[in-house]
């Protein structure tokens, strides 16, 4: 298994995820500045050229939320998923989902000072709307489906984290609990921590 990465990239989500998964893999670093040949590599396997990416195989996935389900799934002895017919896979869907299908893009807009012409026609609305959404699915305590931590805390949660770090986003008291519990797991840490040093 290959998972195409930098520091400062959403690829920092998908490292979280394996290495909550514990499970071996080959960690290619690509310089995104730069034509170099894992450069290329990485546009021969995924014409978008972005990152993450993630090859199993034969396999190619990428998107973060995909990358997670699918790592999810394939080990579902980590218990990073609840089961295919559990009454909470919906809620997990939606916490996956709704990170990049949603939140980003206003968060991207707002970032940018833009503001969609007629909002209505938009997937994500407005940023009134996705900011009142992320309060109401943020957890009070524990992890978006109750006590088990998943998958649906790494997208959802990391893109929280991620926005929080870049002051796109400010986080409310119950965001920044949230978040807190986040960076607190040993994973997180070990993963974040180049992420973290960048940032300041």
């Amino acid at each position: 298994m290959k998972h195409y990465y930098n520091p400062m990239s959403r690829a920092v989500t998908t490292d979280w995820m394996l290495k909550e998964l514990g499970i071996e893999h080959q960690q290619i670093t690509i310089d995104l500045t730069s034509n170099t040949p894992e450069l290329q590599q990485l546009r021969d396997i995924n014409p978008m050229g972005k990152l993450p990416t993630l090859v199993d195989g034969e396999t190619v996935v990428t998107e973060v939320a995909a990358i997670c389900a699918y790592l999810a799934d394939k080990y579902p002895e980590k218990h990073l998923a609840p089961a295919i017919y559990s009454a909470h896979r919906a809620s997990y869907y939606r916490y996956l989902f709704i990170a990049g299908n949603t939140i980003e893009p206003a968060l991207t807009l707002a970032a940018s000072e833009i503001n969609h012409p007629n909002p209505t026609t938009a997937g994500w609305g407005d940023l009134t709307r996705v900011i009142a959404t992320i309060e109401t699915m943020t957890p009070k305590t524990g992890w978006a489906l109750g006590e088990q931590f998943t998958a649906a805390d790494i997208v959802f949660g990391g893109l929280l984290d991620s926005s929080v770090m870049f002051g796109i986003l400010e986080a409310s008291p119950k965001v920044a609990a949230y978040l807190a519990r986040l960076r607190h797991r040993p994973a997180y840490i070990e993963t974040h921590q180049s992420f973290i040093d960048i940032v300041g």
